[in-house]
């Protein structure tokens, strides 16, 4: 009688995959390594071909592997989104939920919504961190980031939540001294950008332009804060300035010399596919996603 895969090492394979490796499966689904070389020998067994390609330092898939993954991952998505169904007919999502954003993102986008969102769903434990660089979930056991821009290549499951236009900006006591009506004028202010990202100080102008940075910062909030008390001019996400702007307490110039949309506007929630914490991030990014304010 042939052996049939069993949906929890097929879950196993899956992680393998989205983890890279053996060991970190095994540190994501909290499990002694050996047993998932078990559940991955059960499955080619099972399935009767090699899944993967083994080395002493790293793992890849054979053909057959890549073949199969996509089946699987379309298969046990179904189930679990029939188990969460079926779940939520009962009961809410209950449980923790580890969040990373950047720290502009937590204070103007998230912060604003916790109240209302432990309010629907009262079982859902909450843990909020702020990293302004991009994190490896796993290290920091985090169970789904917000992340601003284009995505890496990466075994991680992305969301795209929608797209915040981004602004040059600077306060209204620094544009009366120093006015920005041209590009020209735009090279000679004195311009904020980011100190720990310097990619974000590739600006996406529409003509090529050299930019002076005078004052660089490893936090966007920080660099917020610097254009709102007149130091300078500074490239930011509509997501944390719109109401500065809608305030006075930031004026936009050189609105058509930003060529959009562009690599920095998109805002993804990124994850693994864990079954564990499936209801609660679907619960979470469902409820936050027609509520951002990008």
């Amino acid at each position: 009688m042939p052996l049939t895969a069993k949906t929890q090492d097929i879950e196993i394979f899956l992680t393998v995959v989205d983890a890279g490796s053996f060991s970190n499966a095994a540190k994501l689904m909290d499990q002694p390594v050996a047993k998932i070389s078990r559940a991955i020998t059960r499955l080619e067994q099972a399935l009767d071909v090699p899944l993967f390609n083994r080395t002493t330092r790293r793992i890849s898939l054979t053909h057959e592997g890549q073949t199969y993954v996509d089946y699987a991952r379309q298969g046990l998505n179904t189930l679990a989104k029939g188990e969460e169904a079926i779940g939520l007919l009962n009961q809410c999502p209950t449980g923790n939920l580890r969040v990373d954003a950047a720290s502009p993102f937590v204070l103007h986008q998230l912060t604003p919504l916790v109240n209302e969102f432990c309010q629907a769903y009262p079982g859902i434990n909450l843990d909020i961190s702020s990293h302004d660089d991009v994190i490896d979930l796993l290290e920091h056991k985090a169970d789904v980031a917000i992340r601003i821009g284009d995505l890496a290549d990466s075994n991680l499951h992305a969301r795209l939540l929608g797209r915040s236009q981004l602004h040059i900006v600077a306060s209204p006591e620094y544009l009366q001294t120093q006015p920005i009506n041209s590009l020209e004028q735009l090279s000679k202010a004195r311009i904020i950008g980011f100190s720990d990202a310097p990619h974000l100080n590739n600006w996406p102008l529409r003509q090529a332009v050299h930019l002076p940075f005078a004052i660089t910062a490893s936090s966007g909030e920080t660099v917020r804060q610097l254009c709102i008390a007149g130091q300078g001019v500074a490239l930011l996400s509509n997501f944390m300035v719109a109401k500065d702007i809608q305030a006075g307490r930031l004026h936009c110039v050189l609105s058509d010399a930003i060529s959009s949309p562009n690599r920095r506007e998109s805002v993804q929630a990124v994850y693994y596919r864990n079954s564990a914490v499936s209801s609660r991030i679907c619960a979470f990014l469902d409820f936050i996603a027609p509520r951002l304010q990008l």
